[in-house]
């Protein structure tokens, strides 16, 4: 779609009502670790489990027959050690049939990334407003309004689709960052 010029959507769903996204004609179902907060009532998305995904995409992917659905990777499933993000991802893919997972961050997670992407599971991976580093960042706020963070956010850019990486930026404040980030 991107090479032939065409938009693209993406929603979320977090149960079977991913059929009606699905029917609306939707290209990317998001399964998102937000259901923390709107589904389970969390401040943030940090609490929800491994086996709580696994439930919610299941629930999603059995009411799509076209769309691409994309799995969240919840916090602390990747994150620092490489031999539990392969282990949890495959554990997703095998239980849920979802298209794809998507992780949070970049350089920092490089090498769950490869180790994931090695297995043949497609990643996108996340940057810009990240909701699983809320305990680093202190808010939901509009990432890579400074200088450094714009071009460190670039660089994870490349290093991410360098790996294999499908990648989009999340809430960055427009005209704030170099021209390069605007191609994201």
């Amino acid at each position: 779609m991107k090479q032939r010029g065409e938009k693209n959507s993406m929603l979320t769903a977090y149960d079977y009502m991913g059929t009606i996204v699905d029917q609306a004609g939707v290209d990317v179902i998001l399964v998102g670790d937000s259901a923390s907060n709107v589904m389970c009532g969390n401040l943030t998305t940090l609490p929800i489990t491994l086996d709580q995904m696994i439930f919610l995409a299941k629930s999603v992917v059995r009411g799509v027959n076209r769309a691409l659905v994309v799995v969240d990777m919840p916090f602390g499933s990747y994150q620092g050690n490489s031999i539990e993000a392969i282990a949890s991802a495959i554990r997703i893919m095998k239980k849920t049939h979802g298209d794809c997972l998507k992780l949070e961050g970049g350089e920092e997670i490089l090498e769950s990334v490869k180790r994931i992407l090695s297995a043949g599971i497609p990643v996108i991976g996340r940057l810009g407003l990240m909701p699983q580093s809320i305990n680093k960042y202190g808010s939901y706020t509009v990432r890579a309004k400074e200088d450094e963070e714009a071009q460190k956010l670039i660089r994870d850019a490349h290093i991410l689709e360098d790996a294999g990486c499908v990648h989009y930026v999340a809430d960055v404040k427009s005209g704030d960052f170099p021209s390069e980030l605007e191609q994201y």
